[in-house]
């Protein structure tokens, strides 16, 4: 039933991916462009504006059938879409595995389901600023909001097995300090070279559902870890190079969080 469950996850996962992706060019078109009349029309080809039929539309298999090019104009599609498919697709099911179908209570279906608007909403801020190299103020306020009710979730799912923990209130506040402080203090010492205006915003969210100093702090390592690894080739040899954080701050939220999730499930907490 867990399998069965998680693979499920996975699926949505992926057709999310595919949707938020779409989602973002066509938020950064309107951005762009307030009048196009394409907005509202079914997905087509960035290249010769072909509408694209449902088969051609599948989560990743579309993608692997056609070789990542348009079956009509022969043009390479990129990487973007199969990245948002294959990574919320992961991200589902990495998340998938910190909860137990078999015991989980209603309170804890709430928080979980929260989780995964959640995660929802932050893959969408990472796929538009990898693409964009930008983070859309409405939705970063809606991701910390997002955030500030599974906390509320949370606390209540606490308080109903003990007293009032005023690591609760603590814990947050000391893991917005660590994650979203730092990010905030670089911002404001590189008047937004070193990261942009709108990545403490992001990292804050994060911190809120991680609730946690240690996490938080294991989260930063990770995201500028990946970082690192990732863009230390396309950096070195350049003089100017800007970093988009956005995508590191996910990456680095989905591995801490469902590891320490696997871990307390271990030990029984």
């Amino acid at each position: 039933m867990q399998t069965a469950f998680l693979a499920m996850l996975f699926i949505i996962g992926a057709c999310l991916g595919s949707f938020l992706c779409c989602q973002a060019r066509r938020l950064h078109l309107k951005s762009a462009k307030p009048k196009s009349k394409s907005l509202g029309s079914r997905s087509v080809c960035l290249s010769c504006h072909h509408r694209l039929s449902w088969y051609d539309n599948l989560p990743v298999i579309s993608w692997l059938v056609l070789g990542g090019k348009c079956r009509h104009c022969r043009q390479r599609i990129g990487c973007a879409e199969l990245l948002s498919e294959i990574g919320l697709g992961l991200s589902f099911l990495a998340l998938g595995t910190t909860i137990d179908i078999s015991i989980a209570t209603p309170l804890i279906w709430a928080s979980f389901f929260v989780l995964l608007l959640f995660m929802t909403v932050i893959s969408f801020l990472a796929i538009y600023d990898g693409l964009y190299g930008e983070l859309p103020t409405v939705i970063l306020v809606l991701a910390i909001i997002i955030a500030i009710v599974r906390l509320v979730i949370q606390i209540i799912a606490t308080l109903l097995t003990e007293p009032f923990p005023l690591s609760s209130i603590t814990s947050p506040l000391l893991s917005v300090l660590i994650l979203g402080g730092l990010y905030l203090l670089l911002y404001w010492a590189s008047k937004g070279k070193w990261v942009g205006d709108g990545d403490w915003l992001l990292a804050t969210a994060i911190a809120i559902v991680l609730a946690h100093p240690w996490l938080a702090t294991n989260a930063l390592f990770v995201a500028n870890l990946t970082a690192c690894l990732i863009m230390l080739p396309q950096v070195v040899g350049k003089k100017t190079h800007q970093i988009y954080f956005g995508p590191f701050l996910v990456v680095g939220f989905v591995i801490v969080y469902s590891a320490a999730g696997f871990f307390f499930s271990l030990i029984g907490i």
